[in-house]
């Protein structure tokens, strides 16, 4: 063996990083593969249980009313108008949210101020209160017989048991989802990169648009879905404030009180399926933007 074999010899026996760097040792992916699994297996089970405690239920409720008739319950008059009730009113509440939300959710996350914990604690309110007593203090202020809600009703313009009330209601408990995702959204914005605009020549408005919201736009997204669900699903505050016109929730109530369980598959299945619907279209739709 020659000098320069022997020194080449050493020098890999003694470099401890030399078999791990082997991408073909069998050793060294088997305990990459351990680490892996080993890391995961107690997150992903306690997630498999909450996954399964949402889920089973939702699976034993329909298998148990299989033979429902699905289609002559869609056709009933009554629950085709609270299907469209609910249609109409989810987006304009959604959108009521999302154009009022967004800016206060910016505010919160970059604005220093006197009294911002009392702001943030405001928006709060409405997920710690039963929807229920959010219901009565909407009535308190836009109820018929309040200075604005019998100004409203002179306009024409009812308040209360109406899609305008529907739509009160459900931009009140579902708003905060928005706002609070935004925000969070917001938050993981580096500042920086909004400070290298302005030094660019943008004003603030343009950076938001052109930079923050870009940026934000998969949170944006997120509170979206999860603030029209909420509104699609709301029921307790909506029943105070708008029992009609029947939304689905209401409907369902209904349903319940007068038919029993199997007849209120029908609507709950519709509700199911346009969440669904919703909730693919909007993934959809930001990973198509995430591509360019």
């Amino acid at each position: 063996m020659t000098d320069t074999d022997a020194r080449t010899g050493d020098a890999n026996s003694s470099d401890p990083t030399a078999a791990d760097s082997n991408p073909t040792d069998s050793n060294s992916f088997g305990s990459g593969l351990e680490r892996v699994t080993g890391g995961m297996a107690v997150p992903a089970l306690l997630g498999v249980v909450l996954l399964a405690y949402f889920v089973v239920p939702v699976v034993a409720f329909f298998a148990q009313v299989g033979t429902v008739d699905v289609i002559g319950g869609l056709t009933d008059p009554a629950t085709r108008d609270a299907i469209r009730t609910s249609l109409l009113t989810a987006p304009v509440a959604t959108a009521v949210a999302t154009v009022f939300g967004v800016p206060l959710a910016y505010v919160l996350s970059r604005a220093r101020f006197r009294g911002k914990r009392l702001l943030e604690a405001a928006v709060l309110l409405p997920l710690v209160l039963p929807p229920i007593v959010g219901g009565v203090m909407l009535l308190t202020v836009v109820g018929r017989y309040t200075p604005i809600g019998s100004a409203a009703a002179a306009l024409g313009v009812p308040l209360t048991d109406s899609y305008a009330g529907v739509v009160l209601a459900q931009t009140f408990v579902a708003a905060p989802f928005l706002v609070v995702t935004v925000r969070a959204g917001f938050d993981d914005v580096d500042p920086r990169v909004e400070e290298a605009a302005r030094t660019l020549g943008y004003g603030r408005l343009e950076t938001i648009r052109l930079v923050s919201l870009p940026l934000a736009r998969n949170a944006i997204a997120a509170g979206i879905v999860l603030t029209f669900v909420r509104a699609l699903g709301e029921f307790g505050a909506t029943m105070m404030v708008a029992y009609n016109p029947r939304t689905m929730p209401t409907r369902i109530d209904v349903l319940r009180i007068a038919r029993g369980l199997e007849a209120i598959v029908p609507i709950a299945l519709a509700l199911l399926v346009i969440t669904v619907v919703v909730v693919a279209l909007v993934q959809a739709l930001v990973g198509s933007a995430r591509r360019y």
